[in-house]
């Protein structure tokens, strides 16, 4: 993803998270309401987030593994950076 192709995206809140983790823990003064190279969304399938987000709900109301660890590894980290 290019400079240009994050102008009008809105930066993820892990990923901004993850940037002013590894910048001393505040986010940088630069650091506004705008995307750049390193908080710009990450495209993911819907399906994915879906299925990740329905194990760990299950896996939280029924105390059994429902296979959330597994869906959520299948989904990109925003955190670390790449």
């Amino acid at each position: 993803m290019t400079e240009h192709d994050v102008v009008n995206e809105s930066p993820e809140s892990l990923a901004k998270f993850g940037k002013a983790a590894r910048d001393g823990g505040k986010q940088p003064d630069e650091e506004g309401l705008k995307a750049d190279h390193e908080t710009a969304p990450i495209p993911t399938d819907p399906g994915l987030k879906h299925d990740a987000a329905t194990k760990v709900l299950q896996e939280g109301v029924t105390h059994s593994d429902k296979g959330a660890d597994e869906a959520i590894d299948k989904l990109p980290d925003r955190i670390t950076k790449k």
